[in-house]
């Protein structure tokens, strides 16, 4: 796995790409925004996972984000940010970033995250090749989803949440569950990265539908409380 670490603070930078490295991955690093979009834009090898520090000092962190999503967008990216507001948090995570932690971390906790982003769990390896919801289509073999033959772009965990939403349309799935068969069994950050997502989801389901007109889209239905649930658009 190759890891681009983008961190403007030199001791902090060699001291997690050390713990990396620890783990057998492949650490190329950054000290400003510049250097981490070159780096991801030039790449012949992309990174699988990007960690990003907000606090840059050249480009704001959310803005070298929504650069590096233009530049790669099947690369995982977390921030690891000092801010606390929570305003702050949800831009970064609607600006591409698919996770944050918040400083400071542990290193343990550092690790757990990552590979939770980079592993598939054993409900989502199990789920049908084909999941069919109204005009929706999902090949699971190929990770390729189409909406009455439009295809929609979707980011890793976008795909695995619409697939995971769409393997038991019309039945209520917990936000528990969902973090568990999505991200992964033993989550222990923020749920915020979900909420995130289904927004993601849902302006991306209408985009399709948009340029399919008469076309029948699934509806992603909030449970406030309990999760979401992917309604079929005939009500099967």
């Amino acid at each position: 796995m190759k890891v681009l670490l983008v961190e403007d603070m030199a001791a902090v930078r060699d001291a997690l790409a050390a713990v990396l490295r620890a783990q057998g991955w492949r650490v190329a690093t950054a000290g400003t925004g510049v250097d981490a979009v070159a780096a991801v834009g030039d790449a012949v090898d992309p990174p699988d996972l990007v960690l990003l520090d907000l606090g840059l000092p050249d480009l704001d962190g959310v803005e070298v984000c929504r650069q590096l999503r233009s530049a790669q967008s099947s690369s995982v990216v977390v921030m690891l940010t000092a801010r606390q507001d929570e305003m702050d948090v949800v831009v970064g995570l609607e600006a591409g970033a698919d996770d944050y932690l918040t400083k400071p971390f542990r290193s343990t906790e550092l690790l757990a995250r990552i590979r939770a982003h980079l592993r598939r769990g054993p409900t989502m390896s199990a789920l049908s090749d084909t999941l069919l919801t109204g005009d929706l289509q999902i090949d699971t073999a190929a990770r390729r989803c189409t909406l009455h033959g439009t295809a929609i772009p979707l980011r890793t965990k976008e795909f695995d949440l619409l697939a995971r939403l769409a393997s038991e349309p019309g039945v209520a799935v917990s936000r528990e569950a969902l973090m568990a068969d999505v991200w992964d069994a033993h989550w222990t950050g923020s749920t915020k990265t979900l909420d995130v997502h289904v927004a993601t989801l849902r302006r991306r389901l209408a985009t399709a539908a948009e340029q399919n007109p008469g076309s029948r889209p699934p509806t992603i239905v909030t449970l406030r409380g309990f999760g979401y649930r992917l309604d079929d658009p005939a009500g099967r």
